[in-house]
């Protein structure tokens, strides 16, 4: 897809309302009003796939005003990045897990975060490592601990911790 084009479906997924997509047809409609001018829903539907990529000024300034970004989101890559960031901020905090940890965090002090952080890390660790070996089923898991592996036999500190 062409970059314009990706930048116009990131938009899409994740600019929502009402926990859905727009519609090309709602898009269309609020560009129009936004720019005085005049939008298709097939037009918008063509930036989105890549069919169109040539837009004008004007069209590119009521898709930034409609979906909400600064309309150099669009050219300039710097830019682009940093709403991008801040997109996949406002996605995750969507998500009520996400959000519930982060306002949990927001109530600890710095230590109580760095630990936090700390176990997010470790967990994200253990799940990609989990994910690179693929589906562990009962039977492999009772024969790597068969093995020696659990905290417990290897005599590491983590048996230890495990009632902190």
């Amino acid at each position: 897809m062409p970059p314009l084009a990706d930048k116009v479906d990131k938009l899409f997924r994740t600019i929502r309302t009402n926990g859905r997509e727009y519609t090309y047809d709602e898009v269309a409609r609020g560009c129009s009003e936004l720019s005085g001018g005049t939008f298709s829903k097939t037009y918008v539907w063509q930036l989105r796939t890549g069919q169109r990529d040539n837009p004008t000024k004007r069209h590119l300034e009521a898709l930034a005003a409609f979906f909400r970004v600064p309309a150099a989101y669009f050219f300039d890559d710097d830019t682009a990045e940093r709403v991008d960031a801040q997109l996949a901020i406002a996605s995750a905090m969507g998500n009520a897990e996400v959000r519930d940890i982060a306002l949990r965090a927001m109530s600890m002090d710095d230590s109580g975060r760095k630990h936090l952080a700390r176990i997010i890390r470790e967990v994200s660790l253990l799940h990609s490592a989990a994910s690179s070996r693929g589906p562990v089923g009962r039977d492999n898991a009772k024969s790597e601990n068969a093995k020696g592996d659990s905290p417990e036999e290897r005599g590491t500190d983590a048996a230890a911790g495990a009632g902190e």
